[in-house]
């Protein structure tokens, strides 16, 4: 009985409501209905929901149904259901994906990759290593400049040609003059001592020295000082300190006006007074004004001579006088006789000239005939050389007196 009050009811609710709201419940029921009849995965229950959707499906016809089925199937309608696209061309899709990737830019902008933000900071690095590598080449070639500008190349071949037994020497005298004439900004001037026994050359080094400046920077900025000569016993040691100071600054002073460094040769060193050194010794400190820290001075003595023959005799045969230990042991043997003298010695760099072996004395003899004229027999001048005295040790013979007798001999001829 309740059941069909409720049936007898409800035709009643729905004649009181319009035509287009009957319909719309009508169609939800039959829909309703249908998906009871059809299992959830049919497909004919999909196609009748999309007939539905579409308004195609008319009620209660199963016949309807199935043609209305047939036409869908065979007609394309554009949906946006994604199950009925097929798995096959997924699978092509996929794979043209995959041999031809792509990269998808936004549309309204550029086909490119962006820019990289380039620091301001890393430009102005580059920028100063630029600078700092453009001064240092330019550096260099003021350096090369300035050795081409005293030609020390020629100085050191001149003086190898004319200086016997002496390679070590020049090879130092040749090195510090490198060294220091490369540039012309120095914190002290180059004092430069030679010592040795007499008559192995120094003297005529210095002569040497004197004649290559002058020919490169002029007779003005070089001074070639003898100290028995300018300053004799007789002399007033005040005057001679007085001239010997006027004399170093005037040049100097000008020097430095033309980008030149002065060179100064001071021979006979043994025989100035303490007084002349003191004078000296104080244009060689470090306490002075730019331009007398761009000088060189040249030191000439026979100080030390002794300590230089006896080192050398006391190694004559053994193998302690290769080159370099040959130098560092007269050095030291130097350098506390030239100390005990005046303290200017301890701001100079020593330079030990050795003693002379026959064979550079004989070398001796050939030079000065042929620069007087003379034809250089060789009986007549191993007989002069023979007429000098000698050290034997070692199974070496060393002149005593070096190559300072041969003049005299060859004058006699």
């Amino acid at each position: 009985m309740e059941g069909r009050k409720q049936a007898l009811k409800s035709p009643q609710k729905l004649s009181l409501l319009s035509s287009p709201v009957r319909a719309a419940i009508r169609l939800r029921r039959t829909a309703h209905a249908f998906k009871k009849n059809f299992l959830p995965g049919d497909s004919k229950a999909k196609l009748l929901q999309r007939q539905i959707s579409l308004g195609k499906a008319r009620l209660g016809s199963a016949s309807t149904s199935l043609l209305s089925q047939a036409s869908f199937e065979s007609s394309q309608y554009f949906t946006f259901d994604t199950s009925v696209q097929e798995p096959s061309t997924r699978s092509s899709k996929r794979r043209k994906r995959s041999k031809n990737p792509r990269v998808l830019y936004p549309g309204n902008s550029r086909k490119y990759l962006p820019a990289e933000h380039k620091s301001k900071a890393k430009r102005c690095l580059l920028l100063l290593v630029g600078i700092v590598c453009f001064q240092i080449l330019n550096a260099i070639e003021n350096l090369d400049d300035n050795l081409l500008k005293y030609d020390l190349d020629g100085l050191e071949k001149t003086m190898h040609r004319e200086v016997f037994g002496q390679a070590l020497a020049v090879e130092s005298i040749v090195a510090l003059l490198k060294d220091y004439l490369a540039t012309h900004i120095h914190n002290k001037p180059l004092v430069i001592s030679f010592n040795g026994p007499s008559g192995v050359g120094k003297s005529h080094v210095g002569w040497l020295l004197a004649k290559h400046f002058r020919s490169v920077m002029g007779h003005n900025s070089v001074l070639h000082y003898f100290a028995m000569h300018h300053c004799p016993d007789s002399a007033s040691t005040s005057a001679c300190q007085q001239d010997l100071s006027k004399t170093i600054s005037e040049m100097v002073t000008q020097a430095e006006i033309e980008e030149k460094i002065p060179v100064f040769i001071l021979d006979e060193v043994e025989f100035m007074s303490t007084a002349l050194l003191e004078t000296l010794g104080g244009f060689f400190q470090t306490n002075q004004t730019n331009e007398f820290l761009n000088a060189v001075y040249i030191l000439i003595s026979n100080l030390g001579g002794n300590e230089v023959a006896n080192v050398l005799l006391q190694n004559a045969s053994g193998d302690l006088l290769q080159p370099q230990k040959k130098v560092e042991l007269l050095q030291a043997a130097l350098r506390p006789v030239l100390d005990q003298v005046h303290p200017l010695w301890m701001l100079a760099e020593i330079v030990p000239f050795v003693l002379l072996e026959k064979s550079h004395i004989l070398s001796c003899f050939y030079e000065e005939m042929m620069s007087e004229g003379l034809y250089p027999d060789p009986s007549h001048v191993e007989s002069l050389a023979s007429q000098i005295n000698y050290y034997s040790q070692g199974g070496q013979q060393y002149a005593i007196t070096g190559c300072k007798q041969v003049i005299a001999k060859v004058n006699l001829l």
